[in-house]
């Protein structure tokens, strides 16, 4: 049984060694990436591109940034750029990356790493070929509360795991994006992907992927109810999820064991906006923790500094975030989409 909850093995950001980077493409997200290196890393924000010279300009004097091009193609060509952090649309992950990669740069990936398996093995092919890294940028995968809860599954202490529930539902139909089809939008992209990393993340990747849902008058997925079984690692476990960008759901999860359960309590584990650890064991007794280290949207500085260590480290992949995980899920998720009848321009 659990006496106490282990101690998180994630590194402080700011101990990470520092490296220059180049931000393509610079959205809302490119933004709250560029604040939390600021606020919580030594890394080094040098240059931002855009395909208009004026918002590269503005999102430069915004953030304090020195350079600013109107092209993708010259931020990767900048040779004070050691790495590139790709925040385009999903849509173009797969010409960003490769063009970053192409170039010698490791890249940094916003998920969804690409809109499907084919360019996601792409992407990891032109990475290869050039013998630099790529990682996806799933910010959950790096944060302290989940490896505490990784430990407690890997360690037995939750018993023998058979459910794992995750949640993650926002109102976001106002958002451009992700109501076009050509853009790759629809939650299980943007939202439940984050679902679908938790799950494999703490069991392997499943044999048997079930989905429903209901899609949008533009075709892309409005909700989605996702079931997987046959984890790797959790062969008795059966994962239940759900995705939404029609409302503001829980956005919660939990591991559920025979001696106990652990569950991520919110609002929003995934943003990662956990504030609580909480175990309630087979007896009735809780142990409860807050959410150590950073949280929030700020949390972006974890996998930042996770990649700057793979790259300052000479690794070809994360050990952590591994390329061809990232290529299994996007095969997982164009299964999903498949079941739910979600197919985007020209796949």
């Amino acid at each position: 049984m659990i006496a106490a909850l282990p101690q998180p093995r994630v590194p402080d950001p700011y101990d990470a060694p520092p490296l220059r980077w180049g931000i393509l493409a610079p959205g809302g997200i490119a933004g709250r990436m560029v604040e939390a290196l600021h606020a919580y890393t030594r890394q080094q924000v040098v240059a931002v591109g855009s395909r208009s010279t004026d918002r590269a300009q503005a999102f430069a004097a915004k953030y304090g940034i020195p350079n600013a091009y109107g092209s993708y193609e010259h931020l990767v060509a900048d040779d004070k750029v050691d790495i590139i952090y790709v925040a385009s649309p999903h849509s173009e992950h797969v010409a960003h990356a490769k063009l970053a990669l192409k170039a010698g740069k490791p890249t940094l990936v916003e998920k969804a790493f690409t809109r499907n398996q084919a360019e996601a093995k792409s992407v990891v092919a032109t990475a290869r070929a050039a013998k630099v890294p790529v990682m996806e940028a799933i910010m959950t995968r790096q944060t302290p509360t989940l490896d505490i809860v990784k430990q407690l599954v890997d360690n037995g202490d939750l018993g023998l795991i058979d459910t794992i529930l995750a949640d993650h539902g926002q109102n976001l139909t106002k958002v451009p994006r992700l109501v076009k089809a050509e853009l790759a939008g629809g939650a299980l992209l943007d939202l439940g992907v984050y679902c679908v990393h938790f799950a494999v993340f703490l069991g392997g990747l499943p044999t048997r992927v079930v989905a429903t849902g209901a899609l949008t008058n533009t075709g892309v997925d409005a909700h989605m109810a996702m079931s997987f079984d046959g984890f790797a690692r959790l062969p008795n476990a059966l994962a239940a999820m759900h995705t939404t960008m029609l409302s503001g759901t829980p956005t919660r999860a939990a591991v559920c064991g025979s001696e106990a359960r652990a569950e991520l309590v919110g609002p929003g584990p995934f943003t990662p906006g956990c504030v609580m650890l909480r175990i309630i064991k087979r007896d009735g007794d809780v142990i409860e923790r807050p959410a150590p280290g950073i949280t929030g949207s700020m949390a972006l500085c974890y996998e930042a500094a996770h990649f700057a260590r793979v790259v300052s480290d000479g690794l070809s992949d994360s050990p952590i975030m591994p390329a061809d995980e990232s290529i299994a899920i996007m095969g997982l998720l164009d299964e999903m989409r498949s079941q739910v009848g979600v197919i985007y321009p020209g796949e």
